[in-house]
């Protein structure tokens, strides 16, 4: 009685284990293999194509950076792609629902108040910024820092480290000749900037 042939085994698969070992040409290989099935269920669980991509890639990023988390005696190369696929896509999707809330949350807010700066208000200050620049070096230093960071007298003693007399000083003998150039000039006389008001 003659003993059944027995069928030979399948060959084995080896690309699970290169992949695992890190061989780059067993990426490739597992991407040209499998990166239309990870494509698939990306596509058929976004609505948006360029997310289903960005989802493959993803995976494919994923499944490399963590190649040594495969197992190949526990399951396939393919299935363990399709794992990380799923869980990627789920991620993508959440990222879709905040954005989403995002965007609903920003439009209803209230419309921004109009921010654009006044004509005048602008003038006023490139003219007083010419002005100032022709001051010395040390009255100028004294106006700018009333006049544009809103210091008081003692503040820009302090910054500065100059006497509060000496600020004073620096301070009135600038406005007297800012006045004096206005004056002459033509400048209109108009209300004095804020900042630049008598002694604080």
């Amino acid at each position: 009685m003659t003993a059944p042939l027995q069928e030979p085994d399948p060959p084995v698969d080896d690309l699970g284990l290169r992949f695992r070992a890190g061989d780059e040409v067993a990426l490739r290989e597992a991407y040209d293999r499998y990166g239309r099935a990870v494509h698939h269920l990306a596509t058929s669980m976004l609505a948006n194509r360029s997310d289903a991509e960005d989802v493959t890639q993803a995976t494919f990023v994923a499944a490399w950076l963590g190649r040594d988390t495969f197992d190949p005696t526990k399951g396939s190369l393919v299935g363990w792609l399709l794992g990380i696929g799923r869980r990627k896509v789920i991620d993508r999707m959440r990222a879709s629902a905040r954005e989403t809330r995002v965007v609903e949350t920003v439009r209803q807010l209230p419309e921004p108040t109009s921010t654009d700066p006044d004509p005048d208000r602008v003038v006023d200050r490139l003219v007083i910024a010419d002005e100032l620049a022709r001051l010395p070096d040390d009255q100028r230093r004294m106006l700018e820092l009333a006049f544009y960071d809103d210091l008081t007298h003692q503040q820009i003693a302090t910054v500065t480290g100059v006497p509060l007399g000496t600020v004073k000083s620096h301070i009135r003998r600038g406005m007297a000749s800012l006045k004096r150039r206005w004056e002459v000039d033509g400048a209109a006389p108009g209300p004095r900037p804020a900042g630049l008001s008598g002694a604080r």
